[in-house]
């Protein structure tokens, strides 16, 4: 459902992705981890059709995102880690816009709307410009966006971020069941525990390089002594491991 062959992305001297090749399978839920500049948000960017590679290319449910936007594009949910609305639309009109951008059909989109707006607390908020909202609020109802015309593929950046502990897992339990039912995640995250609760397989990327990928336990049987480790420890010893190399 997501591939991408040898995706290469330069900002002048900098090499930020270095030949990036994925796999992701239909009802797959991947995470992506790294630290900070590790190439994470460039490959979403990427990804997402936000920006065009240097070299190599990425396509979804086999439509390349670059020579198909509109087909690739039509079939992606996609919640970045700031989200940046039309701040003086209402909650109620901006979910309208997004229904008209996916086409959406209006009966549909009326049916939804107050379903994802009761789930992730956001009914008290409808009528409420954006610009009104909290940071947390706002998260809610990005994610709330993203899912209105049910997407076969969902990317989503630091989806916790501003989150209180229930909405979060709200959050968590329904990509999960998404993922059960079909829809392929693709997250990237900080936060180690979300990866190891929720992700089939994780790649893990330093300085531009996808540095291991699979399952915890197949992660983990690639180290030696590590049987016992937490994703945590393994993504220090990993990214650490490289630091050294490239040092």
């Amino acid at each position: 459902m997501i591939s991408t062959e040898n995706l290469t992305m330069r900002y002048g001297d900098l090499l930020a992705l270095d030949g990036l090749n994925l796999e992701i399978e239909p009802g797959e839920f991947y995470a992506f981890l790294g630290p900070n500049a590790a190439g994470k948000t460039t490959t979403i960017k990427l990804l997402t059709g936000l920006m065009s590679p240097t070299s190599g290319n990425a396509r979804i449910g086999g439509h390349d995102i670059q020579d198909e936007p509109l087909l690739a594009k039509k079939k992606v949910g996609y919640v970045p880690d700031v989200a940046n609305f039309y701040d003086k639309l209402t909650s109620r009109e901006l979910m309208g816009f997004v229904a008209d951008l996916f086409e959406v059909d209006s009966e549909a989109a009326a049916k939804r709307t107050p379903e994802l707006f009761e789930q992730f607390s956001l009914t008290e908020y409808a009528n409420q410009r954006v610009e009104n909202l909290s940071h947390g609020t706002r998260q809610r109802l990005a994610i709330s966006t993203a899912l209105l015309h049910d997407p076969e593929v969902i990317v989503i950046d630091e989806p916790m971020i501003g989150l209180d502990p229930l909405n979060a897992r709200i959050v968590k339990e329904e990509l999960k069941a998404r993922s059960q039912a079909g829809t392929t995640i693709f997250l990237s995250t900080h936060l180690l525990n979300v990866a190891e609760e929720l992700a089939d397989r994780i790649g893990i990327i330093n300085h531009g390089k996808l540095l291991v990928e699979g399952s915890v336990h197949e992660v983990r049987s690639q180290f030696e002594g590590a049987s016992d480790k937490n994703l945590e420890e393994l993504f220090l010893e990993i990214t650490q491991a490289q630091k050294s190399d490239v040092n």
